[in-house]
């Protein structure tokens, strides 16, 4: 009863109707998830990690929640867990789909797991007519300082630097030179002397107050990683992404001492503990994991309190649209450095989506749209897979209090 009256309070104090449903009524906690859909996009990426499929959780008041990222066999399981559950408790069902099977999820469950738990965060936010950054604890920031991969540009890469700078980004983003993309052949040798002198034009193409980085693409092995993280260091990189393979982080122990420029690491990363190592190590100075790869704005969160407290900065990757949009909200919150990867100049506009992030001035803004503002076009979606029953295969454990243990 006690949190049924503060729910309505706080539903009263917003004022919203959402959906034909008074934001009193949604916000009680009594909703139950009816139907959750997948949908494939109509421009679709092939690569997992990248997905666009997009996620739909429904419920018995008339709220939609809606998600980005997973595979159909993935997706099956994690929202078969969901049907039937009360979707304001983000947590518990953040834990019932992780750790409700026999093993814990890979990292490519994880992203369906992610794309899920997006859609609930969006329910909980229309619930009770407010952004997901008021529910995260409320924004410290007015927008997100953005990077572009891909600034489309004529002449030089210097000039393409200069010109990204005009159009209010805070840094250029470039990646290694020197490969020869017809016959797939990489001299390392070479790549370490082209890129050096690739980097030194776009550091004047920049000018002084302008920012640039570079994804070293996991390409080198570590001799070179050092020697041209040793070159470049006089340039001032913001960041050098992935340095090194990522399937042994600590490998970074070795590294770090080494070089001094800033490292980002965490693209190919999923949950919390693919990273926590390199983040209580001060190995990185910037987390790289995204959503929905790292299982969600539920997981997200607590990698950017690890991030704070050992002063690591954000740096998320770019995958989808409605994944950017959400992350604008958990970056929002982020009291630490943050700065956003966007493709080319930022603006692109997508079928599927009436309304999604809101860019301009080379910038992510938040906006006050309820949940994480978030309009879908029906008419350009494919559905893939529909999940209408409960299902939990293994039987988990509970505490006294009803808190999930393993089973």
């Amino acid at each position: 009863m006690q949190r049924r009256r503060f729910l309505q309070s706080l539903a009263a104090g917003a004022g919203v109707a959402c959906c034909g449903q008074p934001i009193a009524q949604a916000a009680t906690g009594e909703m139950k998830v009816t139907r959750v859909r997948l949908f494939e996009t109509p421009h679709p990426r092939s690569t997992l990690n990248q997905s666009t499929n997009v996620v739909t959780v429904e419920t018995d008041q008339g709220i939609t929640g809606v998600g980005e990222g997973g595979s159909e066999p993935s997706f099956r399981q994690c929202a078969g867990l969901l049907v039937g559950a009360d979707p304001m408790r983000v947590e518990h069902l953040w834990q019932l789909m992780y750790r409700g099977f026999f093993y814990p999820p890979g990292r490519e469950k994880l992203h369906a797991l992610g794309a899920l738990d997006m859609a609930l965060w969006d329910i909980k936010g229309k619930a009770f007519g407010v952004p997901v950054y008021e529910l995260l604890g409320g924004r410290v920031r007015d927008h997100l300082e953005c990077y572009s991969t891909g600034f489309p540009a004529p002449g030089s890469v210097k000039d393409q630097a200069r010109a990204c700078m005009d159009a209010g980004f805070r840094a250029y983003r470039t990646s290694v030179a020197g490969s020869d993309r017809s016959s797939r052949r990489f001299d390392v040798n070479e790549a370490v002397r082209v890129t050096h002198q690739l980097c030194r034009d776009i550091r004047a193409g920049v000018g002084e107050t302008g920012g640039w980085a570079i994804d070293y693409h996991t390409r080198f092995d570590m001799p070179h990683a050092i020697r041209l993280s040793k070159l470049i260091e006089d340039l001032e990189p913001i960041f050098v992404e992935d340095p090194l393979r990522s399937e042994n982080p600590g490998v970074f122990n070795q590294l770090r001492p080494k070089v001094n420029v800033p490292i980002a690491v965490g693209e190919q990363f999923g949950d919390r503990w693919d990273i926590n190592e390199l983040i209580e190590g001060r190995l990185i100075d910037y987390s790289r994991v995204t959503l929905p790869n790292a299982g969600g704005i539920t997981e997200l969160m607590k990698i950017a309190v690890l991030c704070e407290t050992h002063y690591v900065g954000l740096i998320p990757h770019f995958t989808g649209p409605i994944s950017t949009a959400a992350l604008v909200h958990t970056c929002a919150v982020f009291p630490g450095p943050v700065l956003a990867e966007v493709t080319g100049r930022g603006d692109s506009q997508y079928q599927h989506l009436k309304s999604h992030y809101d860019f301009r001035d080379g910038k992510l803004w938040p906006n006050r749209r309820p949940g994480l503002g978030v309009e879908l076009d029906m008419n350009h979606l494919r559905l893939l897979a529909e999940v209408t029953e409960h299902s939990q295969p293994v039987p988990l454990y509970r505490r006294p209090d009803g808190s999930i243990t393993n089973w």
